[in-house]
């Protein structure tokens, strides 16, 4: 999702510097004689009266119609953790944002091969590109710069990648919405955009390194630890985690060891650790079903 407010106070300053040359000088243009420009009058030689109020609702609609057209982007402004556990051989992402099913865009992983995770304004070919290309032995590196050298539109990209050998790469273009940025570790990156500020980020890096047990939970005390210190600034709304270990999935037949996803929820991180439990048995579903 693109946040228009800011791009809509841009239009607004604008509209008063022009507002404000005007208001300096009186002039005659084109014919047209202006007069009185700082009380926002102009008129025409035939008297009639143009308001600054419709000059401004006019530059109001098209400022309107530009904030639409970002916004089809469907930029994925979202917080997420992507790691390894290199003794059980677990990769995994886990994320959080204010747009529906962001488990649908952002995480993609392969048992011995890696996980990426890929936002702002998502390019979801990463995940499978990135898979493939890490499965031919590339460093997670060395991915990263092929993903990126690949794409025109990089700089409004935000991805990061963990490997088979749990080494990270990760990247934040210029035009991502602040506040956007990483922090990494042994076998692990917190990343996120249109943050409440860095100590997002902090906490969840802090976290992630400071509990105990396996892959999924510390994961989830990273997404948790992150939502606590404000999270995304526009709100909440889905969240997921996927987490790949070979023969992990269902009756050993595929690697999906952790595939949950919260798509829409008032407390999406909070339901992502009820359906954790769930999945690893640590409390039994309603109704014993």
């Amino acid at each position: 999702m693109f946040a228009g407010d800011a791009y809509s106070a841009l239009i607004r300053s604008r509209v008063r510097l022009q507002l404000w040359k005007a208001s300096i000088s009186s002039r005659t243009h084109n014919g047209y004689k202006v007069t009185d420009t700082s009380m926002g009058s102009w008129f025409f030689k035939t008297g009639t009266l143009i308001s600054v109020q419709a000059f401004l609702l006019s530059v109001s609609v098209l400022a309107g119609q530009e904030v639409q057209l970002r916004t089809s982007r469907n930029i994925v402004a979202t917080f997420s953790v992507v790691a390894c556990d290199s003794e059980n051989r677990q990769w995994g992402v886990a994320t959080q944002s204010k747009v529906l099913a962001v488990g649908s865009i952002v995480p993609f992983a392969r048992t011995e091969v890696g996980a990426i995770a890929t936002q702002a304004w998502a390019n979801t070919s990463f995940g499978p590109r990135g898979l493939k290309l890490l499965a031919q032995g590339k460093s997670a590196r060395d991915v990263l710069d092929l993903l990126l050298e690949s794409d025109p539109d990089r700089a409004h990209r935000q991805v990061a990648i963990v490997d088979r050998e749990g080494r990270v790469a990760e990247f934040t273009g210029e035009k991502c919405l602040d506040w956007a940025g990483a922090k990494s570790g042994q076998h692990f990156c917190c990343l996120g955009n249109i943050l409440v500020g860095e100590e997002v980020a902090s906490a969840m890096a802090q976290a992630f390194e400071e509990t105990e047990g396996i892959l999924a939970d510390r994961m989830l005390a990273a997404m948790k630890a992150g939502q606590a210190a404000g999270g995304d600034r526009r709100g909440r709304q889905s969240s997921a985690l996927l987490i790949v270990q070979d023969k992990g999935g269902y009756s050993g037949f595929d690697d999906r060891y952790v595939d949950l996803r919260v798509d829409d929820h008032p407390r999406p991180i909070e339901e992502l650790g009820r359906l954790l439990d769930l999945r690893l048995k640590r409390s039994e579903p309603a109704n014993g079903r």
